[in-house]
């Protein structure tokens, strides 16, 4: 094995560890929300905003850095964003009051928005061989999937063992180490130059959508569905998207060149793994939630609970998911995954008030992470396939924008349905315990359907593409049907 490759394989490692870093504080951060509520005397409401002010600006700048990166240089982008997300980092742990979190939450948003939507591109950039690439994309689906629940895991061993403000503390050794490789092992390609892409009005457009809808999918658990503040944020969020959309297609050098969306796999990728992150961010919150209301786990216990979760999909990920994609190509292996995760929610939604982990909690953990181990993998090479090396920041982008926004708008809706639900039980005289339980049944029959829908839309939208098993034949059981080329024009 020549040096090159081991310093490619070793920079692989490198941004995965800045990935999953980024990933980490989207879960880390809950197990502490009860403490840090206690110590800096939040109030219910105002508790959301430690989350909702990261991933507002998380949710509405991924397509922007996505094509900043592009533009100006995927590695730059990348240290610029891990610089900013380290040094906020520093700002919430050393917070004193609710104002200095809330405030250094928003800018770690920021940062991590810069840092997370260039990883993707610069990995397919630097493994173009059809099993290296496999591979690579195993490792970051690894981390993109699983470091919710380790997160978990990590976030309850530092809360009850050392303070809450450890949970950001961590990020600064690992962030200054992980720069500091980033720049003697990552290449540094040229940028195409602003002039390629310059559209200052279209990033202004789409990051006010973006922040927009997220902001108002975050606060629909508190205003309801038909609130008019909801209404009004969805249709003005909608009517900036629209506007964005129709000037991208009449301008020389777009933000985000719609040439990307003529492939239906890349539109299908992002479509499914959307539906599919919305059950899976619920199943991981809704079950911390059942563990700790219902079944009166420690945070400790909540994250060793959902252990076997990240060391199957983990394996799964780092090691056989590429013979899958190697033998069967992507998209067939993508409807046995879907599959799994929703025989998993549908367990989930029949787990008794008095559960069992070893019979009721078990097995639905380990079939879902079988179906997202062996699926996102898949789902990130086919969400790749259409992207030309000019526009792989974009579609990086894309990939994490669907992925953070599905995840949002998911959990908002799996969340108020659940909450619904459990106030009506409450108010019929049901047990406190038998009504939370009830409710978060309803969450995982809905997300049972989302996985659902990502099964119809891989069978019936997107397109077998050539496997590289033996004799290089398409195992979908002939030629695969060529997509149609995303760069033309």
């Amino acid at each position: 094995m020549d040096k090159p490759h081991d310093s490619r394989w070793i920079a692989l490692y490198v941004l995965c560890a800045g990935m999953l870093m980024i990933v980490l504080d989207g879960t880390i951060v809950n197990v502490a929300l009860p403490t840090i509520q206690q110590d800096l005397h939040f109030s219910q409401s105002n508790l959301a905003w430690v989350v909702n002010a990261y991933l507002i600006p998380f949710g509405g700048l991924l397509l922007l850095a996505g094509r900043l990166g592009d533009l100006l240089g995927q590695r730059r982008v990348f240290l610029v964003g891990l610089a900013i997300f380290t040094v906020a980092s520093a700002l919430c742990a050393a917070s004193i009051d609710q104002g200095m979190l809330i405030g250094a939450r928003f800018i770690q948003g920021i940062g991590g928005a810069l840092a997370s939507a260039v990883i993707l591109a610069m990995i397919v950039r630097m493994f173009q061989a059809p099993n290296e690439q496999a591979k690579a994309i195993g490792v970051y689906g690894f981390v993109a999937s699983a470091g919710g629940s380790i997160g978990l895991l990590l976030g309850g061993v530092l809360t009850q063992a050392i303070s809450w403000h450890f949970i950001f503390v961590i990020n600064l050794p690992i962030g200054v180490l992980v720069g500091w490789l980033a720049l003697r092992l990552v290449d540094d390609p040229e940028g195409l130059g602003l002039k390629e892409g310059a559209d200052f009005p279209g990033a202004a457009l789409v990051t006010l959508a973006l922040m927009l809808g997220v902001f108002t999918i975050l606060q629909i658990t508190e205003w309801g569905w038909v609130d008019a503040r909801t209404i009004a944020g969805l249709l003005i969020s909608a009517a900036l998207l629209v506007v964005f959309v129709r000037r991208q297609g009449r301008i020389a050098n777009p933000l985000m060149p719609l040439r990307l969306f003529h492939s239906r796999n890349v539109v299908g990728a992002n479509s499914v793994q959307a539906l599919l992150v919305a059950g899976m961010f619920g199943m991981f919150f809704l079950g911390a939630l059942y563990l700790q209301k219902v079944l009166h786990y420690s945070a400790l216990e909540v994250g060793l609970a959902f252990l076997p979760t990240t060391v199957v999909m983990g394996g799964l990920s780092l090691g056989f998911s590429e013979k899958l994609i190697m033998r069967f190509g992507p998209r067939n292996i993508l409807i046995p995954g879907f599959t799994l995760v929703m025989i998993a929610l549908l367990l989930f939604a029949r787990t008794p008030v008095d559960g069992n982990y070893l019979t009721d909690l078990l097995p639905p953990f380990l079939l879902i992470a079988v179906g997202i181990g062996t699926s996102f993998p898949g789902i990130m090479t086919l969400a790749m396939s259409g992207a030309t090396p000019q526009d792989a920041g974009l579609a990086s982008g894309l990939v994490n924008t669907s992925m953070q926004v599905g995840g949002a708008v998911g959990l908002a809706v799996l969340a108020t349905l659940s909450t619904e639900r459990t106030e009506k039980l409450e108010a019929a005289g049901h047990s406190v315990a038998s009504a939370l339980t009830s409710g978060y049944h309803l969450a995982y029959l809905v997300g049972a359907g989302l996985a659902l829908c990502s099964v119809l839309i891989a069978i019936f939208v997107m397109r077998p593409v050539p496997a590289h098993g033996p004799g290089g034949e398409d195992p979908s059981g002939g030629p695969a049907e060529p997509e149609p080329a995303a760069a033309e024009g």
